[in-house]
Order: C-alpha cells, then structure tokens, then sequence
C-alpha cells in the first residue's frame, strides 16, 4: 500500500511542477522599447587647471576627469570640511544657530581672507558660518573648530577622521582653514565627494553656499564664486587660492532638474578657474542627461521565494536609482533583474538577493544591488516539505533535460 501511495505523490508533484510556473524573471523588462541608436559624445574642453572633475550629483556618475586623483592644495576649499563638520554638529544637537562662540586671540590673529572677528567677543554660530561660506574667514574657521573641539588641533583629527568616512582617499589636513602646509592636500575627486555630502546631507545649511554678500562688524564682502552672478543655475559652493595652490573652485548648478559638481585646482587666475569651470558645467547639461530610473521602496517585482511563509517578496531598491547618460539616449535603457537562484527564506528586509543591471546599447551602464523590501520567515513544517519536494523534482527533470 505504501508503494502506491508514494508513486501517487511522485506523479502528483510532477504535475505540480509541470503547470506551476517556478521561475522567476530574469528577462529585460524596457523601460522604453529599445532603439539601435549610438550614443556619441565630444571630448571636454581644454582646461588650464592642474585637476579637475565633473560628476552628476545624483547619479555619481564622472563626466570628466583630469588629474581628479592628483594631491593638490586645496586652499580654501578645506574650510568646506569645516562647515561640513559644523552642519553635522547642528544637526546632531550639539551646537545651535544662536550658540555664542568666543574669540580666541589665535582666531583674531589668522592671516589671509578674514571675516574681521575681534578678539574676546562673542559671535553667533549664525554669523560664523556665514563667515566661513561667504567671505572665507580663517578666523571664522578657526573660531568655529576652537568652539566644537577645544583647539584647531583637535578639529583637524575629526576632519581627518570625517574624510575616511566619506571615501575621501587622496585628502589630508593639517588645519582648518586651507593655509599652505606640505602635508596639506586634496584632490579634485575628494572634494566633489565632499560637495556632494554638502548638498545632500545638509541642504538647508547648503542654501547659505549661494549667499552672494554678507556683512559683519560693518564690513560688507562679496561671495568669491563670481559664477553666482553670471549663471543663475550655479548656487555654490566654495572658492580657494594661495600662491602655491593657485586658485581653485568647487562650483554646482542645477537646470532642468538635474544638478552637476565641478571642481577645478590649480588655475592660474580667478578669470580662468571661473572660466573652465563655466565651461565644464555648460558641457555636462548639453551632452548629458540624468532621470530616476527606480523609485525608493516601489517593488520592481515580486520573486519567488521558496521555503517561505509567503510564496512572494516584493524586490526593489531603498534609495532613488538616478542614471546619466549622453543626451537623447535615456529612450534607450534596458534593465534586468539578476536574482539569486531559489531564494530561500529566512529573508530579511533591506537584505540583497540580486542585482539589477542596467544597460545602454548592450552596454552595462550601472549595477545596482535588488533589495527585499519585506521579511518572509521561514514558513511551517507543510509548507517546507511541499518546497523541498518541488525543488528536488525541479532539480531532478533540469538534470534529464541537459542530459
């Protein structure tokens, strides 16, 4: 009697394995239907900087390079870490807007660009961030490191230590305000990474990187990043200059909704660092464009998930997917969902379980891990007998099939 009954199930899951559909798909699925049509794109403008990168801010992706993993001084631009590291204290609680921060005799005496502190007074962390941004005051920075860590010292190992933490591997500082030092420096890819944690982790704080004057102790000073008056799409973010670093910029803009970091070092005017840069930005916006692809926590598609207390999961990505691509070609992205083969619960949510490839013209233009956006524990004893069998068929007529 038992024979029959296991070649009853034995014919029973084989049925079942012949009208369920256990796969899962791993076929394109366009987002538009796909044209044959070569994408081509002019090499960048000559450039008089020593380095310099241009990247599309919400893709990541590196339009241009030169030089981008070069040391050079930063000048300058170091005290966009300073304001960094000031906009992460705000938003942690630890200092406020309205904060006194006293004036230290080393921060009254800083040479170069100032904000004109006097010493012994006390100023609102309001007026020195504006202080940093607008007019590039090293008493400002100095004053602001001072108030967060005790001592300028102390302020650069958190900017060291910040750097690591962002990716920034040709970059190292010796203080806070960008004044000339042999163990000082940067390089141009470091400061776009730089720029775009600015933009993104702080943008209420990022609004003050456009402010064109600023006015304190009766001296009004202009913004140094002449592009703010000549490209209302440009709204930052810092200029730098000293006699061994040259000058520098690290400028963003955004038109028609999507926004681009260019960092130039080492010019050898203000003319030519405002220039090149120009030319940088406008090159990006009429070759390239840049469009969300995938929606955070919007499913993409519902695996099949063996062993599980659900049969599907959905799968998707956590953050916004952005792509950049030469312009007119975005019509012609293809992707692909890569899942891992006979997903087993337990799955958790946020876990990867695949990859989503997507291309250009056959060409792999981002891969981009699938997320569960759900968990699946495991499921009962009935359930899991019922999947082990349907696997060991599957496996058992895969096996006769390639033989």
């Amino acid at each position: 009697m038992k024979i029959f009954f296991y070649i009853f199930l034995f014919f029973y899951y084989a049925c079942v394995f012949a009208i369920t559909d256990t796969s899962f798909s791993n076929e394109p699925f366009p987002l538009l239907p796909k044209q044959n049509t070569s994408a081509t794109v002019p090499p960048p403008p000559p450039l008089e900087a020593k380095g310099a990168i241009l990247i599309d801010a919400f893709s990541g992706k590196t339009l241009m390079a030169t030089q981008a993993n070069t040391r050079l001084e930063p000048a300058s631009l170091t005290k966009m870490m300073t304001a960094y590291l000031a906009s992460d204290a705000l938003a942690q609680g630890r200092l406020h807007l309205d904060d006194k921060v006293y004036v230290s005799e080393k921060a009254w005496h800083a040479g170069g660009s100032k904000m004109f502190l006097k010493v012994g007074d006390s100023v609102s962390v309001r007026d020195l961030l504006q202080g940093i941004i607008v007019q590039s005051g090293n008493d400002a920075s100095i004053a602001i490191a001072e108030h967060l860590t005790g001592s300028e010292e102390a302020f650069v190992q958190l900017m060291n230590h910040e750097a690591k933490q962002l990716g920034m591997t040709q970059t190292h500082f010796t203080n806070c305000t960008g004044m000339p030092n042999p163990d000082h420096y940067s390089s141009p890819r470091d400061l776009a990474l730089l720029s775009r944690a600015i933009i993104f982790n702080y943008p209420y704080d990022y609004k003050l990187y456009s402010q064109k004057w600023f006015s304190f102790n009766s001296i009004k000073q202009p913004n140094r990043n002449r592009l703010l008056w000549h490209d209302e799409a440009v709204d930052g973010i810092k200029t730098g200059h000293t006699d061994t670093a040259g000058f520098c910029l690290a400028a963003s803009a955004m038109r028609n909704n999507m926004r681009l970091i260019a960092v130039v070092m080492g010019e050898p005017s203000d003319k030519s660092r405002m220039q090149d840069t120009q030319k940088l930005l406008n090159y990006g916006f009429h070759f390239y464009e840049t469009k969300p692809i995938f929606t955070a926590f919007t499913p993409l598609e519902q695996a099949r998930i063996w062993l599980g207390k659900e049969k599907t999961l959905p799968v998707g990505v956590t953050q916004t997917v952005y792509v950049t691509v030469p312009a007119g070609q975005f019509k012609n992205i293809q992707t692909k969902l890569e899942l891992a083969d006979n997903l087993h619960a337990p799955i958790n949510k946020n876990q990867v379980v695949g990859n989503i490839r997507i291309t250009l013209n056959n060409e792999t233009v981002l891969l981009q891990p699938a997320i569960a956006l759900k968990d699946d524990p495991r499921a009962n004893i009935f359930t899991r007998i019922h999947d082990h069998t349907h696997l060991a068929l599957q496996k058992l007529f895969n096996k006769k099939a390639a033989t």
